[in-house]
């Protein structure tokens, strides 16, 4: 935070000594007030990730799993691996699921009578959870950690996923149709 404000000031300085126009115009006052509020948003967005983080961390550590995270912060373990035939953009995938938030609490499932089917890639489901998605095939179990930037956000699902909240996913990938 001390560099941004360090940073503007020395763009003040910068323009208030031009001796072409020696106040700041109304347009330099805005676009500084910009950078300083998309700054601000930048550094309060990398701090919500890395408490996101650590609180995935801790839960991770909890349950002893051993999970990789990928490069967009997707945590995930297949704990089941049955074959290496992956699922790719444009599968349809058939499976059962079970999410729950990152305290426990139970929020959506399916059952032996309605399995989730989904076309990878066309289908309105979590980013993370297609990103996870397609590191599994067929017979495959796993569990993904969803953050809120893979999940539903700043404002939850509207249901039963509250706002910013981390979401624990468990998939048995039932078949696959390429």
């Amino acid at each position: 935070m001390k560099e941004i404000f360090i940073f503007l000031f020395i763009v003040f300085l910068i323009l208030s000594c031009n001796d072409d126009n020696k106040n700041i115009t109304y347009q330099q006052t805005k676009i500084i007030s910009q950078l300083d509020r998309n700054d601000t948003l930048r550094l309060i967005n990398k701090s919500l990730i890395i408490t996101d983080r650590e609180r995935i961390s801790a839960y991770i550590k909890r349950r002893n799993w051993n999970m990789n995270e990928s490069e967009t912060g997707l945590f995930y373990e297949i704990y089941f691996k049955c074959k290496k035939i992956i699922l790719k953009k444009g599968s349809v995938v058939r499976f059962n699921y079970r999410v729950e938030l990152l305290d426990g609490t139970f929020c959506y499932s399916s059952d032996s009578s309605v399995v989730k089917e989904l076309k990878i890639g066309y289908s309105k489901i979590e980013r993370g959870l297609e990103e996870g998605l397609l590191m599994t095939g067929k017979g495959d179990k796993a569990r993904f950690i969803l953050p809120p930037h893979l999940a539903h956000g700043l404002v939850g699902d509207g249901k039963k996923i509250p706002a910013r909240a981390i979401i624990v996913y468990y998939v048995e990938i039932l078949d696959v149709i390429f």
